[in-house]
Order: C-alpha cells, then structure tokens, then sequence
C-alpha cells in the first residue's frame, strides 16, 4: 500500500454553517468536506470535525467543551473559587478557565460519539477516520471538586472514551492529546489513561501529538526527545507528530522509538499560510526516509487540523500534499 495521506482532523467551517447548524445543514456541509478531500486525493478522510461546531462559540473547534460539557459529573458553570482553583495550575495557564467543575462521578452523560460516527459514515466510500480527544488534554482542562486525584480522574475520563470508540467501527479511530507535550513529567499517568482508551479499539488506532494550535501559535514548549518515555509506553498502532513547523532535526531522535509503532510523518504547516510545493513536501519525505527508513512512515499529513486556515489555503495545501507523496512515490 505504501505512504498514505491523511488529515489531522478538522476543517475550516464552512460559512453558511454560522447562520443555520440545523442537522440537514451540518450533513450537507460534512458532504463537502469530505468530497473536498476526495478530489484533493486523501487517502483516509476525516468529517472535519464538523460535529463539535457550536455557533455559539465560533472562535474554538470544539475539541475540549464538546465533550467535557456533555458528560455527567460536571458542571460548566464555575464560581470564583473555582477559577482560582483552576488558575493555580501552571500547567493550563493558556487558558482563563476551566471547561468545567467535576462535582461528581464521572459519566457518559449525553456524549453519544458512536451516533457522530454513524451521521457520517456513509457519506464517503473511501477510508474514513474518526478523532478523539485524549483523556489527559480533557483531564487536565477539569477543576476537580470530587477526586482529589488527578490520575483516578484521568481514568475515568479514559473509561468513558474507552466505552464510546469500542463501540465505532471506523478505519482509523485517533486520539488527540496536545497538553502533554509541554509536561512530560506527567507521562506515566497520561500514557496509563490513553492505555485504557486504546485497549478497547478494535480498528487500526493512532495517536496524534502537537504543541498546540490556537490563532497561529503554538500554546506548549517541549521537544521530543523528553517525550520518547511517553511514546515508547503507548500501546497504538501509529502516531502522527508535529515537525513541518518546529523543523526535522528532532527526527534522530525517533530512532529510538518502538519499532513496531510507526509514524504520520507531518510535511504541511497549518500556522502559515503559505501553500509547500509538492517538491518541498517530496524531500521532507525523503529526509524522514532515509533518516527512519521508508517502512516507519504510514501516513504524510498536516502538523495539526486546519480550522484556523481558510478553506482556500486548506484545499491547496491538501493538493499539495497529494501531489508532494506522489512525486516522492513516482521517484521511488
């Protein structure tokens, strides 16, 4: 089968979703992301996300409050202690509040992800992807009144997720975690908690890790390097990690990586809106090559989602990422 492409996750919203969110609208706007794609030449597409839009909050992509503010156990509205508590965690200082008070026993609530997936699942004939947040990024954006302890909290979040995907017959179901990169001193709980998620998969199980991706900048600082313990004591089947923007000199370092794991080889930068020619894309794909060897890389993709780009410049870097895989095949 060789080097797939694929996308991260999400898409920009397409405008006419601002004024109608009704369920025929939604489908028809899926229908258009996912045929976008098709004709760009993605080999597994994804629905854009498009599920966790709130027109009420049209400056996020839902990726923390669509799930944290269905489940049981907590509460979206918070008093001034409850900020201060959060706020005494530097590890979310990128955020002025929390998504939520945990006040009890964590439940599913009204999440109903097996219902997102089957909304989309015949919209597409081709290979379709099913994302997740992970299960320390929502842990971590919780004040948590009822555990006192982060790591039972952090596995209960991982037992609800893991109840929902097992139940999601998707090509590719992943998990997205972009908190831990910045804090790999909280590792072993954090890789516990995506563990019990991913044991319950029964399709072909990734997990995706950037640095953050909010108004073009990157929201943790970390390197790769210091994360290897982390990646080395998931159980999936591939990740996808951020390098187009932060440069490729960290590849080396991957080397030590489970080989049994491989990658999605990141060659698109979405903090930038300038579109990579498929001649870049094709040497960044040589480059990580030669440096891991063909065999690690299972898919090319994005860095991260492309909500924050236009449509105009996701669709072109998407080409071009369709086209840059294919010079490299074509040379090979």
């Amino acid at each position: 089968m060789g080097i797939q492409t694929t996308v991260v996750g999400s898409y920009p919203i397409p405008r006419w979703l601002y004024g109608d969110s009704s369920r025929g609208t939604l489908r028809d706007a899926v229908s258009v992301v996912l045929h976008t794609q098709e004709r760009a030449g993605i080999d597994v597409v994804s629905d854009g996300e498009l599920n966790r839009f709130d027109p009420s909050h049209p400056e996020t992509n839902g990726m923390i409050d669509y799930f944290v503010s269905q489940l049981s156990g907590v509460r979206t509205k918070y008093s001034v202690s409850d900020l201060d508590l959060f706020q005494a965690d530097q590890g979310m200082a990128f955020r002025s509040a929390p998504a939520g008070v945990v006040i009890d026993e964590i439940g599913e609530g009204t999440l109903n992800l097996p219902a997102d997936f089957e909304f989309v699942r015949d919209l597409t004939a081709k290979p379709l992807k099913f994302t997740c947040t992970g299960p320390h990024m929502l842990t971590k954006t919780l004040t948590d009144r009822f555990y006192r302890d982060r790591v039972e909290l952090g596995m209960a979040v991982a037992d609800v997720l893991r109840r929902q995907l097992e139940r999601i017959p998707a090509d590719v179901i992943q998990l997205d975690e972009a908190n831990i990169t910045g804090h790999p001193d909280e590792g072993e709980w954090a890789a516990a908690s995506m563990n019990r998620v991913l044991e319950g998969i029964k399709t072909a199980k990734g997990v995706h890790l950037c640095f953050g991706n909010y108004g073009g900048q990157r929201i943790q600082s970390g390197i790769w390097k210091d994360l290897l313990p982390y990646l080395n004591a998931i159980r999936c089947d591939f990740f996808l990690l951020e390098f187009a923007r932060r440069g490729y000199e960290e590849l080396d370092h991957l080397k030590d990586l489970n080989p049994r794991v491989q990658l999605g080889l990141s060659v698109v930068d979405i903090k930038d809106n300038e579109v990579e020619s498929p001649e870049l894309i094709a040497h960044r794909i040589e480059h990580a090559a030669k440096t891991l060897g063909e065999e690690r890389i299972r898919f090319v993709n994005p860095d991260c989602g492309f909500w924050m780009l236009s449509r105009n410049v996701a669709d072109r870097k998407m080409r071009s990422l369709v086209a840059g895989r294919d010079l490299y095949r074509g040379s090979h």
